[in-house]
């Protein structure tokens, strides 16, 4: 058995700053550990009787957890949300194409303070979704834009 990749190594050509890595381990029955760099961890399977994220899922958190975080830091400039929810959804198929996620759409549910500091967050909401969508969220832009994915053995 040979060691497991090491989180820290750029890809050649690419800045080491610019890297990011997750170390992914089985640890049950149709259940995995996701490691970063930096020794967080989360949990997900095959999305059955557990409680634990499938893939999709996470696919579908990080699109909205990228956005949302994109979203916050510029309207929380102006006032901070009482409240603040991305529902992150889409639909997966099978065709020509293989298995896939279609219909892939963020619902921002956000509300701001009564008063000028809430009138100027929520005057920013929509540009700050489309310069997510069109700029900053690097998850959604590379499903947007594709990128291959290469598969190899250690």
């Amino acid at each position: 058995m040979t060691d497991a990749p090491r989180l820290d190594v750029p890809t050649p050509a690419i800045p080491a700053e610019n890297h990011r890595a997750v170390q992914v381990s089985k640890i049950g029955h149709n259940r995995f550990k996701a490691t970063n760099g930096r020794g967080g961890e989360t949990y997900f399977g095959t999305g059955g009787d557990d409680p634990d994220f499938s893939p999709v899922e996470l696919l579908l958190a990080a699109i909205a957890g990228c956005s949302a975080i994109d979203v916050d830091l510029i309207t929380a400039k102006r006032a901070p949300a009482i409240k603040f929810e991305v529902l992150s959804e889409g639909d997966k198929v099978r065709d020509e194409q293989g298995n896939h996620m279609t219909n892939l759409r963020l619902t921002f549910d956000l509300e701001f303070p009564e008063g000028e500091a809430g009138d100027a967050a929520r005057s920013v909401v929509q540009r700050s979704m489309e310069q997510s969508r069109d700029r900053l969220c690097s998850v959604s832009r590379t499903v947007q834009i594709g990128e291959p994915v290469e598969f190899r053995q250690a």
